[in-house]
């Protein structure tokens, strides 16, 4: 196929429609991810610096690690609340 009309090869119209859109997608989960870790108050302040940390350095693993393992943390209800 030819791309001439649109001033691109088959190469880099992959990388416009295909993978472009993924590294976007999967830089926005990755940088929602870190501040959820910022800002989870259900989390002990060695737990954020340690989520922080893994997200940082893992990347879209460590955002995942955290999605399943450690994002729905909620803080310790007070009694009598």
């Amino acid at each position: 196929m030819n791309f001439a009309v649109l001033g691109m090869g088959a190469g880099e119209l992959l990388v416009v429609l295909f993978i472009l859109p993924i590294v976007l997608l999967t830089t926005v989960f990755w940088i929602w991810m870190l501040i959820s870790a910022i800002q989870n108050k259900g989390l002990t302040d060695t737990e954020r610096i340690c989520w922080v940390l893994a997200i940082f350095f893992l990347h879209v693993l460590g955002a995942l690690l955290y999605l399943v393992i450690a994002h729905g943390k909620q803080p310790p209800q007070k009694e009598g609340a």
